[in-house]
Parts: C-alpha cells; sequence; structure tokens
C-alpha cells in the first residue's frame, strides 16, 4: 500500500545522493576485495569473478538495509 501525502522533495534529495555515494563506494569496495583477494591467494580469474559477485550481493543486501533505515529517518513523504 502506498504511503498517501505530498513528496517531500529535500528529504527525497538527500536519501537519493545518499543512495548514490553509499552505494559507488559498496560497488567500488565489493570489486575491489575481489580483486584483492583472489590476486592475494593466486587462485586465478574464475574466482576472482566470483568473490566479486559473492561480495557484490552482500554489498547489496547491506544498502538495501541501510536506505531502508534512511528512508525512516528521513521520510520522503511529509
Amino acid at each position: 500500500m502506498a504511503a498517501s501525502g505530498s513528496l517531500n522533495s529535500k528529504n527525497l534529495m538527500t536519501v537519493v545522493s545518499l543512495g548514490i555515494l553509499v552505494g559507488t563506494e559498496i560497488v567500488g569496495l565489493a570489486l575491489a576485495a575481489g580483486w584483492a583477494l583472489a590476486g592475494l591467494l593466486q587462485l586465478g580469474a574464475t574466482w576472482e569473478y566470483a568473490f566479486m559477485a559473492v561480495f557484490g550481493t552482500v554489498g547489496m543486501y547491506a544498502l538495501f538495509r541501510f536506505m531502508k533505515r534512511a528512508i525512516s529517518v528521513e521520510p520522503i513523504r511529509s
């Protein structure tokens, strides 16, 4: 069920900007961690991509939870 009320553009812009900033950091961290771990253990490209996928999935879940909490603090509907 959709929430009633008008959009609060200031809070919406804050939450969207926060999502872009944090999402970029998480994706960068996931890719770097997969690359570094596979390189450190000399596992090859297949494991490198597997680690990137696993870390990326965990990161996207963390971003989802973070954004849910951010929206609860900065409600986008008045």
